[in-house]
């Protein structure tokens, strides 16, 4: 089923492995950054400024165009209560919208079973990456999960029965550590013949394709592409969806040379992917959401930063109101959450919730799992 109109399409790259938001968005003026960074604060001189408080890492220089157009919003200290630092615990809190058990639905299955209640188009949701986040998990949705578009099919690139079963063991961890071998062979038993019918189709994607754009060769760099190739073909997708590479931003060491090439390397291929949009009058229509499962500690151990709490996030669009939300965590000792990290300011259900209901057009409640402020940052005319 091919889309007849420009509907609304959401665009999600995961920052896998906790991004440090306090090197991501800098409070460059501030005292007890640098005494609590000896190591890996940076210059105020190389900061980007936003503000005459936080500024973007040096890095970051292809996002701050999209500030300059108010179409970039950040928000601050965003998060959830009684923080995990666990990576698979706390992805699986953002993915489930589950903060006290542990959900086996992800939001964004939910919400692609409310946007195709009859599952008529077997490509609403589209992963690009090795196996299924559980974000877009779901009984009964069937969404495509693309290794590659050139050589495209379920559990891509998986010859023998040896690598069949890693990768059974890749989509049982997604679900649930509880989860058993039979139940997540049931699952694609379910799911995966629906999803396979998508093959045909999306293998014909980048034939359709052309570009003046350049998305570099980096795994970022391919799948955001991807995601341009499948939304501007025209197969109705709505919910299209990658993982920067695995636990990447985990910067526990080499911090300063590691955070930087990452966020070069997002920053160019973000850039690229709006351009390319635009370049094919499809920017109107898409809505990109970049998070991470958490933030790192307030003080750097010599060489990086361990697992934190509260962090940051970002919305682009066209029809996003540029700035800031939330509150910036505090930095004073006083005020920071137990072992030193930033607490968080804003739930990231309440960004879920606005994207849900301003963007996609759903009841956000019964998808989030509560009733949380909205954060108001797109134009819902």
């Amino acid at each position: 089923m091919v889309s007849t109109k420009k509907d609304r399409v959401l665009a999600v790259l995961s920052l896998s492995g906790g991004n440090d938001g306090l090197n991501t968005i800098i409070p460059y003026t501030s005292g007890m950054y640098r005494d609590a960074r000896p190591t890996l604060a940076i210059a105020e001189n190389q900061v980007i400024p936003l503000n005459d408080q936080l500024g973007l890492h040096p890095t970051m220089k292809p996002l701050k165009r999209f500030w300059d157009e108010g179409k970039l919003a950040i928000f601050l200290g965003i998060g959830y209560p009684t923080p995990s630092y666990s990576h698979f615990r706390s992805m699986d809190i953002w993915h489930t919208c589950e903060p006290e058990k542990i959900g086996t639905e992800g939001w964004l299955g939910r919400a692609i079973k409310e946007l195709d209640p009859k599952a008529e188009n077997v490509l609403t949701g589209v992963n690009f990456g090795r196996g299924l986040p559980r974000a877009l998990a779901k009984d009964g949705v069937p969404v495509a999960s693309v290794g590659n578009l050139e050589t495209y099919g379920l559990l891509t690139g998986i010859e023998g029965q040896e690598q069949r079963m890693e990768a059974l063991d890749v989509f049982g961890r997604m679900y649930s550590p509880t989860v058993g071998r039979d139940a997540v062979m049931d699952y694609i038993h379910r799911t995966g013949s629906d999803a396979l019918k998508g093959a045909d189709i999306l293998a014909t994607a980048p034939s359709k394709y052309s570009s003046n754009v350049e998305y570099s060769a980096s795994v970022v760099g391919q799948y955001m592409k991807n995601i341009a190739q499948t939304h501007l073909a025209g197969f109705g997708s709505r919910i299209l969806y990658t993982t920067s590479p695995y636990n990447g931003f985990d910067t526990h060491a080499n911090q300063a040379s590691a955070h930087a090439s990452l966020w070069t390397d997002v920053s160019n291929n973000v850039q690229t992917f709006v351009d390319d949009l635009r370049e094919h009058n499809a920017s109107e229509e898409t809505l990109l959401f970049m998070f991470s499962e958490f933030g790192r500690r307030i003080t750097d151990n010599g060489s990086g930063t361990d697992h934190g709490a509260g962090s940051v996030a970002f919305a682009i669009g066209d029809h996003v109101k540029g700035g800031f939300y939330g509150v910036y965590p505090s930095l004073d000792p006083g005020r920071q959450e137990e072992g030193g990290n930033l607490k968080f300011s804003m739930d990231f259900r309440s960004v879920y919730a606005t994207i849900l209901e301003d963007w996609l057009g759903l009841d956000a409640k019964p998808i989030v799992n509560g009733n949380f402020e909205k954060a108001r940052f797109l134009q819902t005319a």
